[in-house]
């Protein structure tokens, strides 16, 4: 059985060994658990932002940097390639997982996920991972303590001495890239919304502009929104039928939400800090592509916004 948990092990491995040139850094905790620091006292680097996007996948997809040119303007981007998408997006990626511990706070992404399997996300998906050892990739400001590996190590079934953790801010080089890297994952999740069985995505390919770096995580959320919202793209292959695809298709882009248009801090801001309070269904790449290789078909719907995207730079 694939094991996302041993998988996403190996990669953080990786970054502990390699923690000097990729701008991290690694200490054991007294009770044994591995935390990284990939960008709260340090600044982290694209190519700890590449490792830690790979772990959140469990180790099922690549991600590369690339150029992505629009008309009369250009943006730094991320590829990402994913195999098993419904494990790799759903059961690991998938930002899911808030972490409390007394005034520590975070959201928790990656492999653990599908250890514990507390949210109700994982009544959509049969995938389920066995493993002594658990990975949480953590989106936040603040390290965590003894009493957060102690949690979640619980909560995963996991010897503590087996849990290794990893944080970084959104606005950070590694919160950027980690965010962008999510493209394949959102328009998943979005078709989870509507109704769809994801375990019939056989393989993903995304590209998103890479957000620069903020001067603080509520402005990086914009921005990060943004770059996916207004410029992700995304492609499946898929094995449904027609008439189940021809029923969502419309649907799946961002540009389908009511709350569609503005940039992300706007509508964050409209709704006065409210996250809950902004459309679910915008949260999804601006342009789909599916590919059904039961019929042949191919559908497309969506499109970037140029001149949202514009504004990233401004």
């Amino acid at each position: 059985m694939i094991s996302v948990n041993e998988r996403a092990a190996d990669i953080l491995r990786q970054m502990t060994a390699q923690a000097e040139v990729l701008g991290v850094a690694a200490q054991t905790l007294s009770n044994g658990t591995t935390v990284i620091d990939a960008g709260i006292k340090v600044p982290g680097s694209f190519a700890a932002g590449k490792l830690f996007a790979e772990a959140c996948l469990g180790g099922l997809g690549e991600m590369a940097f690339t150029r992505l040119s629009y008309a009369g303007f250009w943006l730094p981007g991320v590829s990402v390639r994913v195999e098993h998408p419904a494990i790799a997006c759903m059961a690991a990626q998938y930002a899911g997982w808030a972490v409390k511990r007394g005034k520590f706070f975070a959201m928790g992404s990656g492999p653990a996920r599908a250890l514990y399997a507390g949210e109700e996300l994982f009544e959509h998906l049969s995938y389920r991972d066995q493993s002594k050892v658990a990975v949480l990739l953590l989106e936040g400001r603040k390290l965590p303590d003894e009493e957060v590996a102690e949690y979640v190590a619980g909560k995963c079934g996991v010897d503590a001495t087996n849990l290794m953790l990893a944080i970084a801010p959104t606005a950070s080089l590694v919160g950027s890239v980690q965010v962008a890297a999510r493209v394949v994952e959102t328009g998943l999740h979005k078709m989870i919304e509507l109704g769809f069985d994801v375990e019939q995505v056989v393989a993903g390919f995304g590209t998103c502009p890479l957000a620069p770096v903020a001067s603080d995580d509520l402005k990086a959320i914009g921005l990060t929104n943004d770059a996916v919202l207004y410029g992700g793209q995304a492609y499946y292959a898929v094995q449904a039928t027609d008439e189940a695809l021809e029923q969502i298709i419309d649907q799946i882009p961002s540009s389908a939400s009511r709350d569609y248009g503005k940039p992300f801090y706007e509508i964050f801001q409209a709704y006065e800090g409210d996250f809950y309070k902004i459309d679910p269904l915008l949260f999804s790449p601006a342009e789909v592509i599916i590919n059904n290789l039961t019929s042949g078909k191919t559908y497309r719907a969506g499109r970037p916004n140029l001149e949202v995207l514009r504004g990233i730079l401004e």
